[in-house]
């Protein structure tokens, strides 16, 4: 059984069970429903040939989004019973165990958190994030006017997302111990939120969130910090059943090019994108839209794994060592069957 070698500052493990709804009890069924699933083995070569009735429950907005406004939604073979908004890791983790979701897009952190509770999981594709896309925003009158000022400090802090490990790379780089800090336990849905009630003192925000936080609170004095610590993946993952049902398999094999040219259309076609998701979507300004996209990275599709998986162990070793899961090996986490399939659907000036 594991147990953390030293206690966490705030979150523990059981903490995150408890707000996943998940007991022992419910792991048990969990994990013998997944074993009885059947049909394809994990390391069976993948179906190619996709059932067009086959529907699949996908759960990732911006992908939605430049499929309509690109017109490709039309072109998927499968069916999709529906398009779910969701994003927080947690609640897509949830949406796994409720047979809810069949495929999502997350950072690297939400499959480390469903491999410790043992929900059966596997990252199907991989994007590289080669720059910082958070910034930790502040409360108006915190007193954080850089990084260096977070001593002593109450962040919002969410272990199951990428947010969280940027909170924590961060306190490493400062050279300071989670200690140093209070670390409130939250979602990141709840980050706005709690900077809005002064719950905490500062929240790791990303787009569109960080546009709309300072609009509402900059004149106040709120600030946006920059933050070093870069969450290098975005994925797609989906379900241990869904990837043992072979026709689920096929479809989201044949997803995984949809994701990409997706991905490639909104930064080749970024006036029609901000349009259709930052404005229409996401109720931001044309103007900030514009902006935001200016600072995001070109979406980069990596030819092999393995700097993706090493980034993947660092990151759960990170985890690991303060104390909030338990050591886990990140290869488990890969299923390297879909290793190519990006890349090769990603035009030459979008591979890694």
């Amino acid at each position: 059984m594991y147990r953390p070698s030293t206690p966490a500052p705030v979150l523990r493990r059981r903490t995150l069970l408890a707000s996943l709804g998940l007991g022992a009890a419910a792991i048990g069924l969990g994990a013998c429903a997944e074993a009885d699933a059947g049909g394809l083995e994990n390391d069976a070569p993948l179906p190619t040939e996709v059932d067009p009735a086959t529907a699949l429950s996908i759960s990732i907005r911006t992908t939605q989004k430049q499929l309509e406004g690109s017109g490709l939604i039309g072109k998927l073979p499968f069916q999709v019973k529906e398009w779910i908004n969701l994003g927080a890791g947690p609640d897509i983790i949830q949406g796994f165990r409720a047979k809810s979701i069949d495929i999502a897009n997350n950072a690297g952190i939400p499959p480390i958190q469903a491999r410790a509770i043992n929900v059966d999981a596997k990252i199907v594709a991989v994007q590289s994030v080669p720059i910082p896309i958070y910034k930790l925003a502040t409360i108006p009158g915190s007193g954080i006017n850089s990084l260096a000022d977070i001593k002593g400090k109450k962040i919002a802090f969410s272990q199951g997302q990428a947010q969280g490990v940027v909170v924590l790379r961060t306190i490493k780089e400062l050279g300071l111990k989670n200690s140093d800090v209070t670390l409130v336990p939250l979602t990141s849905n709840q980050f706005f939120t709690a900077l809005q009630s002064k719950q905490v003192d500062a929240a790791p925000l990303g787009e569109p969130s960080l546009t709309k936080y300072i609009s509402q609170f900059g004149r106040d004095g709120a600030k946006a910090v920059d933050i070093n610590a870069v969450d290098y993946l975005s994925v797609l993952w989906a379900p241990g059943a869904v990837l043992a049902d072979p026709k689920k398999a096929a479809a989201v094999r044949s997803f995984i090019p949809f994701w990409v040219q997706g991905a490639v259309w909104g930064w080749e076609n970024q006036s029609a994108y901000i349009d259709v998701y930052f404005v229409k979507d996401q109720q931001v300004t044309t103007t900030d839209g514009q902006r935001i996209l200016a600072a995001s990275p070109k979406p980069v599709f990596p030819t092999g794994w393995d700097k993706a998986i090493a980034w993947e162990q660092e990151t759960a070793d990170l985890l690991a060592d303060g104390g909030y899961v338990p050591k886990i090996k990140a290869t488990d986490l890969f299923d390297r069957r879909f290793e190519k399939i990006a890349s090769e659907a990603a035009p030459a000036g979008y591979r890694e």
